[in-house]
This record gives C-alpha cells, sequence and structure tokens, in this order.
C-alpha cells in the first residue's frame, strides 16, 4: 500500500481492462508487481455509463490480494457503502458531489472498515474537503469529467493537485492525492511532483502489455534524476 522508491502508488483502472478475463487481469497484474487496482463503479445515473456491481467485486476478492481502490461514480453512495465494504473494498471513495451528509459519509466508511476516501470533479472546489482533510485517507483530484475512458487530461488540474497538496501540508494532514483522468508516462512525473502520489491510468496502461513492463515504464518515467 505504500508509494515505491520513486514515490508512485500506480492503481490501473480495470474500466480498461478486458472484462471477460477479468479474475486473469487481476492475477496479470499482481504477477507484475502492482499492489493496488482502480474499480471504476458506475451507475448510469450520476454518471453516463455502467460498469461494475458489488457482487463482481467480491467474487474477485477470494482470488486477490491486490488493495482494491473503490471509487463510487454513484447517486446516493450511502445506500451501498456496507456493500461494497462487505464485498472487499478496502478504500471506498465517495463524489463530494453525490454526498448530502459528507463528513456523515466519511465518518460511516471509517466505521465499517474500510478507508475514506473523497473524490472532487474538475468544477469542484478544493474548500469541500477542507475541514475533512484529517478524517480522510485520500483525496482523488478528477482530471477528466467521470464517466468514461480514454480522455484528455484537463490542464487546469495541474493548479488544482498543487494547491490542494499546499493544503494537506498546511494542515499537517497525511491524506494522500490520487489523480484519475488522462494519466499517461508524458505526464506522470509532473503529476507527482506537483503533490499526488497515487495515479490511475486505465488505457494508458491496459493498451500497452505485458504489464510488467508497462508498470516498470510507468516507475522509469516518474524517478527523479
Amino acid at each position: 500500500m505504500q508509494p515505491d522508491a520513486t514515490g508512485l502508488i500506480l492503481s490501473p483502472s480495470l474500466l480498461s481492462c478486458d472484462f471477460s478475463r477479468l479474475g486473469e487481469e487481476l492475477a496479470a497484474l499482481e504477477s507484475a508487481g502492482l499492489s493496488w487496482v482502480h474499480w471504476d463503479v458506475m451507475d448510469g445515473h450520476f454518471v453516463p455509463n455502467i460498469t461494475f456491481g458489488p457482487g463482481v467485486i467480491a467474487k474477485c476478492r477470494k482470488n486477490s490480494g491486490l488493495f482494491f481502490d473503490v471509487h463510487l461514480m454513484i447517486s446516493s453512495p450511502d445506500t451501498y457503502i456496507k456493500e461494497f465494504v462487505d464485498a472487499g473494498a478496502d478504500l471506498v471513495c465517495v463524489h463530494a458531489e453525490a454526498c448530502t451528509h459528507l463528513e456523515r459519509t466519511v465518518s460511516e466508511i471509517t466505521r465499517m472498515g474500510a478507508k475514506p476516501a473523497v473524490a472532487l470533479n474538475p468544477h469542484t472546489p478544493l474548500a469541500v474537503v477542507e475541514y475533512l482533510l484529517p478524517q480522510l485517507f485520500m483525496v482523488l483530484i478528477m482530471s477528466v469529467n467521470p464517466g468514461f475512458g480514454g480522455q484528455r487530461f484537463i490542464p487546469f488540474s495541474l493548479g488544482k493537485i498543487r494547491a490542494l497538496r499546499r493544503m494537506i501540508d498546511g494542515l499537517d494532514s497525511k491524506a494522500i492525492i490520487q489523480v484519475d483522468g488522462g494519466v499517461t508516462l508524458e505526464n506522470s512525473r509532473e503529476l507527482l511532483e506537483a503533490g499526488a502520489t497515487a495515479l490511475v491510468s486505465g488505457s494508458a496502461f491496459f493498451s500497452n502489455p505485458p504489464y510488467a513492463e508497462r508498470h516498470a515504464a510507468f516507475k522509469s518515467a516518474c524517478a527523479r534524476n
């Protein structure tokens, strides 16, 4: 669960994997030296796409030692948090935009035994999570509008990451910053230098097997000279 020597936690997004071989894909990631995997859970309501439910995650949990980083892009996430924790989510990330009482939701995730995280859409200001930072394991900066893979990185996200890093350091919080959307080999080091620790990569990772070589390429790209 800790960053490697480059300061990177790489969490490949299963949104871009071969759904017909999901168990094999998870095993291949583990064999390639990955420790995290990102589950993009979409409900067709909060975002215009439908992906995994807790039943799929529960089946995969039985055969995987990966850290399950579960990103709920769904409406009314409070209704489903227990189901995803029971299914095997190690971390549950909810969208601030989907939560009426965000602090209550974060506290419930912690109470249920998962690590709490909050995602912010590109237009959502950092002030929304400022007072929650002492309670959070992670803040996810969406660098695309959620719902689909393969989108281009929104440039102003870089400044948002830097501002969040200053905010976290100023509060002496231990929250890590994750970035999701348009993450590539070419921008990964810049994202880490801006203050991110965890990077989600979908099409830029899964479209370039073998995974061990792709993992090594990301680590090399993020290495400080």
